[in-house]
């Protein structure tokens, strides 16, 4: 197979040199997606067998992509065996096939976060805590760290360290609760998304037999985004790599930003102690960005301490240079940047889906939010409520997953008496107590229903409820997984239920559930087509495993994108904004302090700038509301890191420089008394220019921000300390000022 076309010469060596432990530098826009693929293809082409090749990545969608690559190059049969996904697959498709080993049934159901809080809210009000104190969000994320760092619940609570950091917190029963919260799940069959890794560790080291099997099985491993890998993952793939040494990991530590999920960069910077006898290949030539761009981030990145040494390049034209954009307010920063979108698109006959908004914290897309719907332009929040978490949805998935694992307890509970069928939260908790009282789950408890101590009429509505599953169940083990689902949506009662609700919310709903019956029969047709298996669980198990990315439904009406920073890696845009670009909001005022922490939010920055192609915008605003407060903020010394032949225009002057006016919570410019006012001439509108100190008779002092439109149409917009940024017809505001 000949790549000499279509690889660069650092490509082509990365390809081609297949045996032994490999790590691939690639840099933002630098074709690593064509390196794996390639390097896939190149091991297929030598006479690998496909089922001897993992490729590991972290989301459905990169393993698709990678997937659809391989298909094209080398042809579907040849490609159709390879272990290719996201961790989290591949390791769920090990532990159903090992999962007797370590106390599973291999139809264990996966659990999202959402379902995994709710468990743990459970659980809280069993043990009598404080539900204010012990909140489900923050305890699940203490829980799923333990787990990446593969602290099991005894080792948790053996831990005096862990215990005493859980003291000072005041939330020392956390040990508790993960000891409940994890024989709850091994008891309903239950496995969460932290679990399918520390359960694949705990198989590895509990069965060396099955450590071998798998050790032989994958002559290659290929690892993406390898930056991003927990301690978990790290060792896992350490495990398996170790009996071959044919491993080859892809990733950039300039784009390492999730040390909050758990991610280690020292797994890529150690690679070389691990591997002592390693290759490096450095893919430096940039094919997304500008030159301008490209300048600009390897100006801010070159700072970092912690880091392999590469010289990102781009061939691509020069560009623009890079816009500042100053603004006196927040409110003013949004006005501007949609402002400068709009003109851009109106100019340029540009689309908006060529726009991104990037942000360093999700509340900074409220103000965007309420300028973009007052311009009527369209955009969508990335991030927002994703359809497998809409309610209807999140209620058939429920049901579905009940079908295949009747002792799934977050299920039943979910579905048990939706739509309304008679059997409410105290018969719910009364069969509950009979589980605990004889050790058995929920489901058991309703198979033995007749001597519950539940109302007659109470009891009936139960074993219907159980009959009805059973049914579907049974149904389950034979028929395929659409034919289960439509029957189970009906047979339930949802599709009856919704159908009721002729509201526009109601209509919504119907055609979601609709949606996803839709999505299953798809399912269910591609199954048939390509050979594999066409049964409700397989369907199950690929939901449950789709990452924030993968969740995002199709809509091709052209939107401004409005995202957080961390949202954006792996995407691209013709035109970015990054906004907020302040000390204590990007970089964070907790990275202040903690230079590891600081790095972080520099490749944080890093990742922001590389995700443009064309146009770079950076904002920030020179007085900002945090916590009801008004602030102002220094500009964010990265933009002072950027070299200033890449900028058009400099940032921020000096702090001393600044007039008092920036400040909403100032002294007012020119003092209101009666004897000050009566210093004041009215000023034509004509005579009305940017950065001219006004006053006006119901806002008081403010300051001319810009000035448009000509004649009895000319504008201008004013910022006052008490009033925010207000848009004055000129001909009707009467203006004053100082003369």
């Amino acid at each position: 197979m000949d790549f000499t076309r279509e690889l660069n010469s650092s490509q082509l060596q990365a390809v081609i040199n297949t045996d032994g432990p490999a790590l691939v530098i690639a840099g933002a826009g630098s074709g690593k997606t064509r390196v794996l693929t390639y390097r896939v293809a190149q091991l297929l082409g030598k006479g690998v067998p496909a089922y001897r090749v993992l490729a590991l990545t972290f989301t459905n969608k990169a393993a698709r992509e990678m997937q659809r690559r391989v298909d094209a190059l080398v042809g579907e049969n040849q490609a159709a065996h390879l272990w290719m996904g996201t961790f989290h697959s591949i390791f769920g498709r090990i532990l159903r096939a090992e999962a007797p080993a370590i106390g599973f049934s291999p139809d264990f159901t996966i659990y999202d976060a959402q379902d995994s809080r709710n468990m743990i809210k459970e659980i809280v009000r069993d043990l009598h805590l404080d539900d204010k104190l012990y909140k489900p969000h923050d305890v699940h994320s203490r829980i799923s760290m333990a787990k990446n760092m593969l602290v099991t619940p005894d080792a948790y609570a053996a831990s005096e360290t862990i215990r005493q950091s859980d003291k000072i917190a005041k939330k020392p029963a956390i040990h508790e609760i993960y000891r409940f919260y994890a024989n709850r799940c091994k008891r309903n069959n239950v496995m969460d998304f932290d679990d399918l890794l520390l359960q694949t560790n705990i198989l590895f080291r509990d069965f060396p037999d099955a450590l071998e099997k798998y050790q032989q099985k994958f002559e290659y491993i290929l690892v993406d985004e390898y930056q991003d890998t927990n301690y978990s993952q790290y060792l896992i793939i350490k495990r398996l790599a170790e009996q071959h040494h044919n491993l080859c990991v892809v990733g950039d530590d300039a784009q390492s930003i999730y040390s909050f999920r758990g991610a280690r960069i020292e797994n890529i910077l150690n690679f070389k102690n691990d591997y002592p006898e390693y290759s490096l290949y450095k893919l430096e030539q940039n094919y997304r960005s500008t030159t301008t761009i490209v300048g600009a981030a390897n100006s801010v990145i070159a700072r970092n301490t912690e880091q392999i040494p590469k010289e990102l390049f781009s061939n691509n034209e020069e560009g623009e240079k890079i816009k500042i954009i100053r603004a006196l307010s927040d409110r003013e920063e949004s006005l501007q940047v949609v402002g400068e979108i709009q003109r851009l698109a109106r100019d340029e006959q540009q689309d908006y889906g060529r726009f991104a908004i990037l942000y360093r914290t999700n509340a900074q897309s409220r103000l965007f939010e309420e300028i973009l719907r007052r311009q009527n332009i369209p955009y969508r929040v990335y991030g927002g409520t994703s359809f497998y978490q809409r309610k209807e949805v999140k209620d058939m998935l429920a049901y579905l997953r009940l079908t295949v694992n009747r002792d799934d307890e977050e299920s039943l509970r979910r579905v048990i008496n939706y739509p309304r069928r008679g059997i409410g939260d105290t018969s719910v908790e009364h069969l509950r107590s009979v589980a605990r009282e004889r050790d058995a789950t929920l489901y058991q408890a309703l198979e033995q229903a007749e001597r519950a101590g539940l109302a007659p009429a109470t009891t009936r509505r139960v074993i219907a409820f159980r009959e009805m599953i059973d049914e579907c169940a049974a149904m389950a083990t034979n028929e395929s997984a659409y034919l289960v689902a439509r029957h189970l949506a009906a047979a339930a009662g949802v599709i009856a239920d919704l159908s009721a609700d002729s509201s526009p919310e109601g209509v919504s709903r119907k055609e979601n559930v609709e949606e996803l019956l839709s999505a299953i029969k798809e399912f269910s047709e591609t199954a048939r087509r390509s050979g594999e298996e066409d049964r409700l669980a397989r369907y199950l198990s690929e939901i449950a495993l789709l990452t924030d990315q993968d969740n995002e439904r199709p809509d091709d009406t052209p939107k401004v994108t409005l995202m957080t920073v961390h949202s954006a890696k792996g995407l691209e845009f013709p035109t970015v904004c990054v906004v907020g670009l302040e000390e204590s909001l990007f970089p964070s005022i907790q990275s202040a302090y903690a230079p590891p922490a600081l790095e972080e939010e520099r490749r944080l920055f890093y990742v922001a700038l590389t995700r443009a192609e064309k146009r770079l915008i950076l904002s920030h605003a020179l007085s900002r509301y945090h916590n009801g407060e008004v602030t102002s903020p220094r500009p964010s010394r990265f933009i002072s890191e950027i070299a200033p032949e890449f900028i058009a225009t400099r940032a921020t002057p000096p702090r001393q420089q600044r007039p008092a006016i920036h400040l909403p919570s100032a002294p007012h410019l020119i003092p209101e008394s009666e004897a000050d006012l009566s210093r004041l001439q009215p000023i034509a509108p004509e005579e009305v220019e940017p950065g001219q100190v006004v006053h006006h008779p119901g806002f008081g002092t403010g300051k001319v921000a810009s000035v448009d439109g000509a004649g009895s149409n000319r504008k201008a917009r004013v910022y006052f300390p008490r009033h925010g940024m207000k848009v004055l017809l000129l001909k009707f505001a009467k203006l004053s000022a100082e003369k």
